[in-house]
């Protein structure tokens, strides 16, 4: 029998707001432990929590961009279990009525631009439990509570994914949209963003689903990925062998590259939802709502398909410009200005403008470039009166000197050589000097060709015209 993977993802994200979701203190990763909490945070009797407005904002909007629909008027509900990082043995989080329910995100599964809807469940808010620190030198455990109270939302999806594949692209189009939105900092290393799998099998062309197991906090997109081969092969040997799944939680060793069982799935009765005593109806006014709604921007998913569709971009260079702000927002700029090849801009920003950055450990921003800039020296290029190999020269000029790309081509003189007795001249002394690429190009080799073409743009200084001088070497070799 074949089987078909039936995958749903619950997504934590934190919110990057200035102080936790229910007191003052501090919402900020590090520091001293346990410096960074409170009554309120660590649960003591008789601490009363208030709510932060803008945590609530944030996912509003987080909902808009996933297109749910918002609950002016809900509440949050006390959700109980018992562990040692969880001092008030509950967690504020809100069950039947979320603040968003019942969106969906489009995702781009691939380079040929192929999209998928992906239905998504309900967005609410919580906070976050404590760390367990487990520490080898006395064999013990300690608990920080530095994160105790941190607002965090979670995005839960539908089970629609079908592949690890859509599951990736899933959570990277959801780490996309935090962070366009800059309410998250989506810090994995520091367990920003993490997520819950759901995997389960059934039989090819059947709609009822199978039992499930949950992987818990799988705190990167490649090991979610993983997590979920594994899971779907385990799943799949148990069930082609007679067996029967059972219903649990497990857990994903990275390192060892498998699950382990943890214990059986919870059901929501298990956890005594009730609604929170302390808090008051989270009221969202329409209208406010809808100034939420206003502030949302262009989303990831949105740009790349307009880049790759509307400019002509190639799929990997639309993705590089899509990750980068710096990058996209300079572009938009390029797009404005018009007049030279929009896939030219990208490739100078994606190659040369970015390995200059990174050897000078800098920004785009705090370079001399501009739009302008740039537009220009691509111009001088496609009229031909710079080669390409001359324009590396010219976008560190006008990268880290007041210089524009016409004053750094006359400064360093690299006009294109257009003049055809000069490329002759040119190829021949060449030739001269490379008999053995000249016999291996007329042996069948024609890869000597552009060995050939390198020596003479190498011999002009990088000023020859390349199209011109590939068509009077291929001349002057019959």
């Amino acid at each position: 029998m074949e089987f078909e993977p039936v995958i749903g993802l619950e997504v934590h994200a934190q919110l990057n707001t200035e102080t936790k979701l229910y007191c003052g203190c501090k919402n900020e990763f590090g520091g001293e432990v346990n410096s960074h909490c409170c009554e309120i945070c660590t649960g003591m009797p008789g601490t009363l929590p208030t709510l932060n407005q803008k945590a609530v904002d944030y996912a509003i909007m987080m909902g808009h961009a996933l297109h749910c629909t918002i609950n002016n008027v809900c509440k949050q509900d006390r959700k109980n279990y018992f562990y040692p990082d969880l001092p008030k043995a509950y967690q504020i989080s809100q069950a039947d009525i979320p603040l968003c329910a019942h969106g969906y995100l489009d995702v781009v599964l691939d380079e040929s631009c192929n999209v998928k809807r992906i239905g998504v469940t309900r967005i609410h808010i919580e906070e976050d439990a404590g760390k367990l620190l487990h520490d080898d030198s006395f064999q013990g455990t300690l608990v920080d509570f530095n994160r105790c109270g941190v607002p965090l939302i979670e995005i839960v999806s539908e089970p629609d994914m079908r592949s690890s594949s859509e599951a990736k692209a899933y959570l990277e189009a959801i780490k996309g949209i935090l962070g366009y939105l800059d309410i998250s900092d989506c810090k994995m290393q520091e367990g920003s963003i993490r997520c819950d799998v759901n995997v389960s099998l059934r039989p090819k062309g059947s709609e009822t689903f199978g039992n499930r197991c949950e992987m818990k906090n799988v705190n990167s997109f490649s090991g979610a990925q993983r997590a979920i081969d594994y899971e779907i092969a385990r799943q799949t040997e148990i069930l082609e062998n007679g067996g029967f799944i059972l219903q649990e939680t497990r857990r994903w060793d990275d390192a060892k590259g498998r699950t382990f069982p943890m214990r059986s799935k919870e059901n929501a009765d298990d956890y005594r939802y009730f609604p929170e005593p302390d808090l008051g109806t989270i009221v969202a006014p329409p209208e406010h709502v809808e100034e939420l709604r206003a502030l949302i921007p262009e989303l990831p998913g949105e740009k790349l398909l307009r880049y790759v569709k509307k400019c002509g971009l190639t799929y990997l260079d639309a993705n590089l410009l899509c990750e980068n702000a710096e990058k996209y927002r300079f572009f938009e700029q390029v797009i404005e200005l018009g007049g030279c090849s929009l896939q030219a801009a990208a490739n100078w920003l994606n190659g040369d403008i970015a390995r200059l950055l990174g050897e000078r450990l800098t920004t785009l921003g705090a370079t001399k470039l501009t739009p302008e800039k740039l537009v220009g020296m691509i111009r001088l290029i496609e009229e031909g009166k710079i080669s390409n190999t001359a324009g590396k020269t010219v976008i560190e000029e006008i990268m880290f000197t007041q210089k524009t790309a016409g004053e750094a081509v006359e400064e360093k003189g690299l006009l294109q050589i257009n003049d055809t007795a000069a490329l002759e001249e040119t190829a021949r002394a060449v030739l001269e000097k490379n008999e053995k690429a000249v016999t291996d190009y007329r042996g069948g080799k024609a890869n000597a060709l552009d060995f050939l073409v390198g020596q003479c743009m190498r011999a002009s200084g990088g000023k020859a015209n390349p199209p011109a001088l590939r068509e009077i070497l291929l001349k002057q070799l019959g």
